[in-house]
């Protein structure tokens, strides 16, 4: 009885560790898609940089997935692989100096916006949704002609 006990304690402790790294890079993934907001408002960003974060903040805070959720296991390391790598290139491409000053700026913004309630933005759910539809037609018509010809 006594070394069940143990083993359940062992297991609750690699659980709550567990679940603080987990906390711990879920929140620096909350830091670093901030920073990249910010960095894209910055005068100094280079252009490169920016394209590179819009497609990092877009397919981010998409709602359409490259390999869907719904399917077991493969859905969600979509998102544990495609976004990390997506924030890494990002911030690769970024000045320096621009990356920590726009890290800061986030930090704040994320310590001063705990405790306000969220607003929902559903005008930016509905562009990213649009420019999804707008990319499929045009593929279709792209597919139409190619299949005539």
């Amino acid at each position: 009885m006594k070394c069940h006990k143990q083993m359940i304690n062992v297991f609750q402790q690699k659980y709550n560790c567990l679940i603080a790294n987990l906390k711990a890079k879920v929140r620096l993934i909350k830091v670093e898609s901030y920073t990249l907001a910010n960095v894209y408002q910055h005068k100094r960003t280079p252009w490169y940089a920016k394209l590179s974060i819009i497609i990092t903040l877009g397919y981010l805070l998409s709602p359409i997935d490259l390999i869907p959720d719904c399917i077991p296991i493969l859905g969600y390391l979509d998102d544990l692989i495609i976004v990390p790598l997506l924030i890494l290139f990002s911030i690769k491409l970024i000045p320096i100096d621009i990356l920590e000053q726009c890290r800061q700026q986030a930090q704040k913004q994320l310590n001063t916006n705990q405790n306000k309630p969220k607003k929902t933005s559903w005008w930016f759910a509905l562009l990213i949704v649009l420019f999804y539809i707008i990319i499929f037609r045009y593929l279709i018509i792209w597919l139409r002609k190619k299949t005539s010809d």
